[in-house]
């Protein structure tokens, strides 16, 4: 299935959606909707995909990627997720310094 092949290449590579979808000039939901088999492509669009990934059409239609690509792909995901959950804690820990910090400004204002 060749929704699946530029799912598998796209993340084998390390690209986001918005990277792949940038550089074919489509929107993201466009590339959802490839990704997920919903859209049929034509010649030119598999073409155009092939391309992206250095691969011929043909090449592009057979490939079948591996279970260690879905693995790797998968163990992405989870760091993917992973590193959001730090970015949040970091969020969260800048507000809270923030906090403070205006708690002891006004604290220290009040004692002028």
């Amino acid at each position: 299935m060749v929704a699946k092949a530029i799912r598998l290449l796209r993340l084998q590579r390390g690209w986001t959606q918005h990277d792949v979808a940038q550089r074919l000039e489509i929107s993201i939901p466009s590339l959802s909707k490839i990704e997920a088999g919903i859209t049929d492509l034509n010649f030119s669009r598999l073409n155009q995909i092939a391309k992206l990934f250095n691969l011929t059409t043909v090449q592009l239609l057979s490939y079948s990627g591996s279970e260690e690509v879905e693995e790797e792909a998968d163990k992405v995901k989870v760091l993917s997720e992973k590193i959001q959950q730090r970015d949040d804690e970091i969020i969260y820990l800048q507000k809270k310094v923030i906090l403070l910090y205006e708690q002891l400004y006004s604290l220290h204002s009040s004692l002028k």
